[in-house]
């Protein structure tokens, strides 16, 4: 079995997964901005994110030989270790139901300010809990600054996304103005049928192609988004999108110190002589049980869509193949990405680990790269926007600063 055991080897593991965990947002915000239902595309990301685990566990938790106290994947199995193992199954419910809400919370509130509200709570309530269940060996006196300045973004978030809302009904607000002097007509669709098979398969293979004529961040680009993206989000109150994040963000809260409990076995629920999880065997367990949730309500939302979304069937999405493998891409992606987290966590620390969560600055990057979040806004959204990516690349710095070496 492979073991990261260097502070070196550790931060090379966040920073793999930093890149990974930012990017596969991107993917399914992309799918849902082109009409694809999220139920068809978190399915089809819940197969391969949990093929990720499996291949992490039969590579690296099967390499060589087992090490005292230490067993190799398979041996593991057939232990006797269900309390942690519970541990690791209860992180991955909590997992599968904040990257579920997150799905639905890039359309109301956008990329970028998701993600930063959900990491910086994440940070905030789960590296807190992370470092007293780490037995401190993270350095307190950079840790918890780290973790103010995490506070300090959720806080310019919420302003870049109400400011950045004001800045969009304004450029609506105008174009409706000149719609009644008689310059032009728009026509905002709020049809709740999907689009027909045959013209989103264009869209998914043409990119861009249905908004190539509207300029980033004009009112014609947000009105072509509209009208066809699968989940309508005009006329709908900003709260509900802010309410789902904020759920997203208490859920991931709880999956990194499960992890942790279910590896360390810090309150001693495994009987005496029995291995602790080693990591690969405890990301396994996660990943299942984030795969059975998902499942489970993903069908259930095909016949019982929420936020008015069309109504769909498990024969429809079988035969929906459109973006399936940008889908399937962002899964393993995924799947990778909060590997490598747990990889470098079980070296240098959770706590330090949860660095991670400077993902959004990954995420940013493609939000204004391919879906023009934050052009032509206002000059406040743009200051508020910098001064939130600024007091990330603090607090991901300092966090990374207080990374320890687990014994």
């Amino acid at each position: 079995m492979y073991v990261v055991e260097s502070k070196g080897g550790a931060i090379a593991c966040m920073l793999l997964a930093l890149f990974f965990l930012g990017t596969w947002p991107a993917i399914l915000t992309l799918l849902e901005r082109r009409g694809r239902l999220p139920q068809h595309t978190y399915l089809d990301y819940s197969i391969t994110n949990l093929l990720a685990a499996v291949i992490i566990a039969l590579t690296f938790g099967q390499i060589g030989d087992s090490k005292p106290g230490m067993p190799n994947f398979i041996s593991q199995l057939s232990q006797d270790n269900w309390p942690c193992v519970l541990f690791a199954m209860t992180g991955g419910v909590f997992l599968s139901l904040g990257n579920l809400s997150t799905q639905y919370a890039w359309a109301f509130v956008g990329l970028s300010v998701t993600e930063v509200i959900t990491s910086s709570i994440v940070v905030v309530i789960g590296t807190t809990l992370n470092y007293f269940l780490d037995d401190r060996i993270n350095k307190a006196e950079i840790l918890f600054p780290g973790v103010g300045c995490f506070l300090i973004a959720v806080c310019l978030g919420s302003a870049v996304h109400f400011s950045n809302a004001a800045d969009n009904e304004a450029k609506l607000n105008g174009l409706s103005n000149s719609n009644k002097n008689g310059t032009r007509a728009v026509e905002i669709s709020k049809s709740k049928e999907t689009i027909p098979n045959k013209d989103r398969t264009k869209d998914l293979e043409d990119g861009n192609a249905y908004v190539e004529k509207a300029k980033f961040g004009t009112a014609d680009f947000l009105i072509k988004v509209e009208n066809r993206r699968a989940i309508k989000v005009f006329g709908k109150s900003t709260l509900i999108g802010l309410g789902i994040t904020f759920f997203a963000g208490v859920s991931f809260s709880v999956f990194s110190p499960a992890i942790n409990l279910a590896t360390n076995d810090q309150w001693g629920t495994m009987k005496e002589g029995v291995p602790h999880l080693v990591v690969y065997t405890a990301f396994f367990y996660f990943s299942v049980s984030c795969f059975v949730i998902a499942i489970i309500l993903n069908i259930g939302f095909l016949y019982h869509p929420i936020l008015n979304l069309p109504r769909s069937s498990l024969k429809a999405y079988l035969n929906d193949w459109n973006g399936r493998q940008w889908a399937l891409l962002a899964g393993l992606l995924c799947g990778f990405g909060n590997g490598f987290q747990f990889m470098g966590g079980q070296a240098a620390g959770y706590a330090a680990a949860d660095s991670v969560q400077a993902l959004p600055l990954v995420s940013t990057f493609w939000g204004i790269l391919l879906f023009g979040e934050y052009r032509k806004s206002s000059r406040r959204t743009y200051v508020l926007l910098v001064s939130m990516l600024f007091m990330f690349i603090v607090a991901v710095g300092v966090l990374m600063a207080s990374s320890g070496h687990r014994k």
